[in-house]
């Protein structure tokens, strides 16, 4: 793998004018990508489940760059009918978004069922943000150079979507689930890629994962033992801060040479850290039947239909 030149935050072109939604914007990748985003003079929607931290993020941001141009708004995804909820707000203040993205996350809690029903980390990390994307299709169709980044993880790699058993009813690991939540991820963005192409769309999809990177995520909802591996052992010793770890979704974001359907991730040994640059997927997440039977599933699951334009 080729290193992106080094590529760095600083090479981010100016932003101004240009309207991100970020999904888990108040900690973590999110707030990094929020705060590189915001001082290139982006418009940045922090979409965030608990406002008063939201709030206290942009205050953060603000303080370092005064002219920031931000909005806290509320998003549970892990709740459908707050998705519908802020994708309608959405519509009525804003004519256009330019990049959305999917961010936000859950990592291995006890076995928990959101509000319909579903597992918690398929619901919040996949199905929320599926909803919330074709959603927002109409507001990414009328934005300039429009992206979809979808926020999957190396772990996609160890993961495996139980078709039969998606809640975990039958058997719950939590790691398991969380790997399979996030080849959701790799194969939504990977399809959208081929449906917003097969309709000759102008918005891109594309796939970034952050590698290793040292967030609330390993040490917030992860049951015991997972959170002394992954937070009090392996932070220390291995991951990258997160405004290095948020490098790949900015790239994917941003960058004037990205292509619709790339994953870009770390450069480094095993895509653990290091500067962006194209990975591959694995091969389950390419699989064709794979994306379309999760793809007709998530609709089913969120009843939302993505309103593609006809090809021209």
């Amino acid at each position: 793998m080729t290193q992106l030149q080094r590529w760095t935050a600083e090479q981010i072109p100016d932003q101004t004018k240009r309207v991100f939604v970020v999904t888990g914007a108040n900690s973590g990748l999110g707030l990094a990508t929020t705060r590189a985003l915001a001082a290139k003079g982006g418009h940045v929607i922090l979409a965030v489940r608990d406002e008063a931290r939201g709030h206290r993020a942009a205050a953060e941001i603000t303080a370092a760059h005064p002219d920031a141009s931000l909005e806290v708004r509320r998003l549970d995804l892990a709740d459908l009918a707050s998705v519908r909820g802020f994708a309608d707000r959405l519509h009525a203040d804003h004519t256009h978004v330019d990049v959305l993205i999917n961010n936000a996350g859950v990592m291995a809690p006890p076995r928990t069922l959101s509000r319909q029903g579903h597992e918690l980390q398929f619901a919040c990390n996949h199905l929320g943000h599926f909803a919330l994307t074709g959603l927002l299709l109409d507001l990414l169709a009328a934005g300039s150079d429009p992206r979809v980044v979808t926020v999957s993880s190396i772990n996609h790699r160890q993961g495996h979507i139980r078709f039969d058993d998606l809640t975990g009813e039958r058997g719950y690991k939590p790691m398991g689930h969380y790997n399979q939540s996030k080849l959701a991820n790799a194969v939504f963005g990977r399809e959208l890629h081929l449906r917003l192409t097969d309709s000759r769309s102008p918005i891109r999809s594309v796939l970034a994962h952050p590698g290793y990177t040292a967030t609330n995520l390993q040490m917030g909802t992860p049951t015991g033992l997972w959170r002394v591996l992954l937070g009090r052992i392996g932070n220390p010793l291995f991951a990258q801060r997160p405004a290095d770890g948020a490098l790949p979704q900015l790239y994917a974001a941003t960058d004037p040479e990205v292509e619709s359907g790339q994953f870009i991730g770390p450069g480094g040994l095993a895509e653990l850290r290091g500067a962006p640059t194209r990975v591959q997927l694995a091969p389950v997440a390419a699989d064709t039947e794979t994306g379309r039977r999760l793809w007709e599933l998530s609709e089913r699951l969120t009843d939302v239909r993505f309103a593609f334009p006809a090809a021209v």
